[in-house]
């Protein structure tokens, strides 16, 4: 199973982006989805998550209101819509994927990761 993650990129405060994970060598629905990230010098740190059948979301509270976690199973895919971006949204943003059903925002329970993508917000 790979995950590919990509939508990155630049933008100002107030911005948005739309992040997209792939997952590729399994269906989706055997996968609890989730987002992370990590800034420089700081620690990876949860955002998002999606349940295997998209009925149930999860967010870390600075970025409730403004992302928007998703997930199409005809496409593989799952997305991260990220409006109203501030500088302090700025990190490298992990796609990651668990077999087991009740698991949160702990990144020790998701064993397969992608790649990232770097996202940047200027003020």
């Amino acid at each position: 199973v790979q995950l590919q993650a990509s939508g990155g990129g630049f933008t100002q405060a107030g911005g948005s982006l739309r992040l997209s994970c792939v997952i590729s060598g399994r269906t989706l629905s055997g996968y609890v989805m989730g987002w992370f990230r990590q800034a420089p010098g700081k620690e990876r740190e949860f955002v998002a998550r999606i349940d295997r059948f998209g009925g149930g979301t999860d967010y870390v509270a600075s970025v409730k209101g403004r992302f928007t976690i998703s997930r199409d199973g005809a496409k593989n895919t799952v997305y991260l819509q990220m409006n109203s971006l501030k500088p302090e949204d700025t990190a490298v943003y992990y796609c990651a994927a668990t077999d087991v059903p009740w698991a949160g925002g702990d990144s020790g329970a998701y064993k397969i990761w992608g790649q990232g993508t770097q996202v940047t917000v200027s003020s």
